[in-house]
């Protein structure tokens, strides 16, 4: 393990830098933020997206052609961890510029490309992404909303959960189920669809901090030409794995945005008179946490410096991620005593946000699953229903 940065990485990192410390916005919103208006949301991460358009830093991996750096993995990583360094967390436009770009630059038509590459990187039009169901989360591929043929429309019924964003997103990157006589993997459409589109509804879901960034999208007959077909009929998962393995590459390195230890040492300084024996060993024991967390991201950048793949790595470090949210949360309350009953406040936010990061992204268990497979060599996970007509499979 190589905890240095190459030549290359340290001037690219350099680069980073000098550009943030000139043009990184002072007061920065980021999508998770609570509390914040929606509008101001917009505005905020509008005028970021289009001080990085102007200066070539729009798109890291997106080929030069397409208006990006045609940079690799570990630079998305020397990025992302920069942009925490200067505390700028995620951006409204990841499910963009991170998802559905690369999606249409890897099976678009020409058309495609042309309508919707340059405003997605301009910061015009804000995507969200259209995939989990309330039957089809961690079963993907069990999805059941239905698009049926009609001329030169598809008609659209059926619903989406967890979509973050939708009720302020331009468009959306859909998955569909076009035929239900074959096996599940193989009779899902992938579609871009606009989301003012008749047919549709958002209803935003209240969250325990009150915030409402998840939506339920309903869609009742809505129609989506079928020029915003994205891959050929039937072939929509081969385009889905396109789209998540960019996800995991878009957010790698900013799964700690929402812990942030500089942030929780501070937070304990200022209470050191709450800290007792048993407080200090559990700070001690989410320090050895994080900085396990933090070898493991090492371990996983030197992989990808010397050209290789990692492996499950990305799936343990998830693993670790989501319990060092939970523990902070938990500790960082304590360290706030009665003044934590409060219903605001930073520690707060991150107590009640802390179980979704053991959902979001892939539940624990299916990460559990992905190192047991690819680590240990275990058995994979008996999937009975596989090579099953859909419509033949039991479902409640």
């Amino acid at each position: 393990m190589d905890f240095r940065d190459s030549p290359a990485e340290a001037t690219f990192r350099a680069d980073v830098r000098s550009f943030l410390q000139e043009h990184a916005p002072k007061d920065y919103v980021h999508a998770y933020s609570q509390n914040v208006d929606d509008e101001v949301l917009l505005r905020n991460n509008r005028d970021w997206q289009r001080t990085l358009y102007q200066h070539g830093w729009a798109a890291l991996t997106w080929p030069r052609e397409y208006g990006g750096r045609g940079q690799g993995p570990i630079e998305q990583i020397v990025w992302n961890h920069e942009l925490a360094r200067a505390g700028l967390g995620e951006s409204l436009f990841v499910v963009g510029i991170g998802m559905a770009g690369p999606t249409i630059i890897a099976h678009g038509t020409d058309a495609q490309r042309e309508r919707f590459l340059d405003p997605m990187l301009r910061g015009d039009e804000v995507w969200c992404q259209l995939f989990s169901e309330p039957g089809a989360g961690s079963d993907l591929a069990g999805l059941s909303c239905r698009a049926v043929r009609d001329g030169d429309d598809w008609v659209i019924t059926g619903q989406k959960t967890w979509c973050s964003g939708a009720h302020y997103g331009d468009w959306g990157i859909l998955l569909t189920r076009t035929d239900p006589s074959v096996p599940k993997h193989n009779g899902i459409t992938f579609f871009l669809v606009d989301m003012k589109t008749p047919g549709i509804e958002v209803r935003p879901l209240r969250q325990m901090t009150g915030g409402e960034h998840f939506n339920d999208v309903f869609f009742n007959e809505a129609r989506i030409p079928d020029a915003h077909r994205l891959g050929p009929e039937g072939g929509g998962w081969a385009v889905a794995k396109t789209t998540l393995m960019h996800e995991r590459m878009a957010i790698g390195g900013i799964e700690l945005m929402s812990f942030r230890w500089e942030d929780f040492v501070a937070h304990a300084n200022a209470h050191r008179e709450r800290i007792d024996g048993v407080l200090r060993d559990e700070i001690g024991r989410l320090y050895t946490s994080v900085k396990t967390l933090e070898l493991l991201n090492a371990r996983m950048i030197t992989k990808l410096g010397r050209g290789e793949m990692p492996a499950a790595e990305a799936s343990v470090m998830k693993l670790a991620m989501a319990r060092i949210v939970s523990q902070g949360g938990e500790v960082g309350l304590r360290l706030l005593g009665p003044d934590a009953m409060q219903k605001d406040g930073t520690w707060q936010d991150v107590f009640l946000m802390a179980p979704s990061f053991h959902i979001a992204g892939g539940t624990d268990e299916i990460q559990k699953n992905q190192a047991a497979e690819r680590v240990l060599g275990l058995p994979r996970e008996v999937q009975p229903d596989r090579n099953v007509p859909f419509d033949q499979i039991a479902r409640s």
